[in-house]
């Protein structure tokens, strides 16, 4: 059996980066990364690529997993800043957690990210204010789809020639007392031993690293649930708030019920993707560099909290019940309504949807949005339109179109020191699959924080 200094269990971004700054700092150290999709070199979309219209339902979600995580095909957002993105300033001091933010930064400099950014701007902030609405800032980086795969692509082929990196293949299991990790894969399958464990499984294997804590007695706690649609719009509607700062990410407080809506992830001149998570479909957004590859329209993705209590314990298994509703209404698809017909009570047909003024980038079915999504979250995120519909003029237009459903579900915490598993000697958990992050610079920050507690061990 092969023995290894370090074993880590996901190839995205916070896995990659905690192998990083294992081989960059002690380049005699051996080791191992398990990833579950495809090599980057090997990840392609049949929709993207123009092979289908649809989802044809992969074994392997080249969108979601595979070696550089879902961050590879995310429009590459970099959020420089402790004010939003994730959960890593509650167990570290915020100078702390932007100091290894920004080294994050440079080293996806070296492999090609470009340096520019985007700065806060205050005259938008209280543009917002006016309305009641409240806008986060940040100095932000938007790489592009195009661009983001390139530099991650090359940071992999860099881990390759140092780093034993097994893609297609399944972590099945974890003895915490021996620390032997247990695999499944294309190529070989079998067990390794090593002194340190790095869970960094993200949103795709958020399920199994719960299951895998709750067997192993780690209690774990929930963390919120957002559901909701993405919108997408002619892109000169937002243009004001995109060229001063890329994205605007702003939430509101419904005065019907007192919830949160945040307004984020949005994509200038983008195209409304398909996402297949364990078969449950949703929608998400990327926006290229290439100019040729842009769109006339914006989207974004608008969704509401939702933050439960005891005894219910499955905000994921809520989260995926509702996404599947919109599946099995549209037959197996996800949904697009006009923004008009919601409002009218009507379902949208293709009929509606051909006279749209606003052309859809993703081949969605035309429905009704309101026999899935539930009433609460609906409300909230019609009254956040309205209020939007004020900063940026045209936002409560009657040919938006909204998909459904996107969901953002953050996975069960588990209980832990300084990121180490309780009771799991030199056993750690990293990034949003367990809980304590979710945005690529979090994500990116934490690796290379459990990488260098590793080293200082």
């Amino acid at each position: 059996m092969k023995h290894y200094d370090a074993a880590i269990i996901g190839g995205g971004i916070g896995g990659l980066m905690s192998a990083y700054e294992l081989i960059t700092k002690s380049p005699e150290m051996k080791v191992i990364l398990f990833e579950k999709g495809h090599d980057i070199e090997k990840r392609a979309c049949p929709i993207v690529t123009g092979h289908a219209s649809t989802c044809v339902k992969c074994p392997s979600c080249a969108i979601m997993e595979g070696l550089a995580g879902a961050g590879a095909f995310s429009d590459g957002k970099y959020v420089i800043s402790t004010e939003y993105g994730g959960w890593l300033p509650d167990f570290l001091k915020p100078e702390t957690v932007l100091d290894y933010i920004e080294q994050a930064d440079g080293i996806l400099q070296h492999f090609g990210a470009p340096a520019e950014r985007f700065m806060p701007n205050n005259e938008l902030k209280k543009k917002c204010l006016e309305y009641d609405l409240h806008m986060a800032q940040a100095q932000l980086k938007h790489l592009g789809t195009d661009a983001n795969f390139e530099t991650m692509r090359k940071m992999a082929a860099f881990l390759k020639e140092r780093v034993t990196i097994l893609t297609d293949t399944n972590v099945t299991d974890v003895d915490k007392a021996t620390h032997t990790v247990y695999f499944e894969g294309r190529r070989e399958s079998g067990e390794v031993t090593a002194d340190h464990i790095i869970f960094a499984v993200g949103r795709v294997g958020s399920r199994l690293f719960a299951q895998w804590c709750t067997k192993n007695n780690i209690p774990l706690k929930n963390n919120q649930v957002d559901i909701g649609v993405r919108v997408e719009l002619p892109s000169m509607v937002w243009d004001d708030f995109s060229h001063k700062i890329y994205e605007p990410k702003i939430w509101y407080r419904s005065k019907q019920y007192g919830d949160v809506t945040r307004m984020f992830c949005f994509n200038e001149r983008g195209q409304v993707v398909m996402e297949n998570t364990s078969g449950i479909l949703t929608v998400n957004g990327h926006a290229y560099v290439d100019e040729k590859k842009k769109s006339q329209n914006s989207n974004f993705a608008l969704l509401s909290t939702i933050r439960f209590t005891e005894p219910f314990k499955e905000p994921i298994e809520y989260a995926r019940s509702v996404a599947g509703l919109a599946n099995l209404i549209s037959g197996g698809s996800v949904l697009v309504q006009r923004l008009g017909d919601l409002m009218a009570g009507r379902r949208t047909d293709e009929k509606r949807l051909a006279q749209s003024t606003v052309r859809p980038t993703l081949n969605a079915v035309a429905g009704d949005l309101s026999l899935c999504l539930p009433k609460r979250q609906l409300d909230n995120i019609v009254e956040t339109l309205q209020a939007l519909d004020k900063i940026a003029p045209g936002t409560m237009n009657y040919d938006t179109l909204l998909y459904g459903v996107e969901c953002k579900y953050y996975s069960a915490r588990p209980d832990c020191t300084d990121f180490e598993l309780d009771g799991c000697e030199k056993i750690y958990a990293v990034g949003d699959g367990t809980g304590f992050t979710r945005s690529l610079s979090q994500a990116a920050a934490h690796g290379l924080y459990v990488a260098d507690k590793i080293l200082r061990g």
